[in-house]
Order: structure tokens, then sequence, then C-alpha cells
């Protein structure tokens, strides 16, 4: 049973993660023959101030 972790900053449409989960699912069901239905997608949103590369606290470019 696949879980796929994917981290992304916030500010993505529903619509967008859905597209998103059922395009990843497609693939790894095509890439290692498992069934869909077997497949978990998560996504975990990140907010600004909540991650910090190299010490220092990221800021997205506008």
């Amino acid at each position: 049973m696949p879980f796929v972790n994917i981290d992304l900053f916030e500010g993505r449409t529903l619509e967008q993660k859905q597209k998103l989960a059922k395009e990843v699912t497609e693939v790894v069901s095509k890439n290692i023959g498992v069934p869909k239905e077997m497949i978990y997608v998560f996504i975990h949103e990140m907010k600004e101030g909540d991650y910090y590369p190299h010490g220092e606290m990221h800021q997205r470019k506008k």
C-alpha cells in the first residue's frame, strides 16, 4: 500500500490539489503495478513562516 507525501507551500486551490493527487495516483499505479484503490496521497501545506532552509525563514517571491 503506497503512501505518497507531497509538501507544498500553501496557496493552491482545491481543484489543483485534486488534480495533482489524481495524476500522482495514476503514475504510481502505472509504474509499480498497484491498484489505484491502494494508493494514498497526502498533501501537506506549509504556511509562510513554517519553513527555514539553512536556518533562515523562507519567504516566497511574490
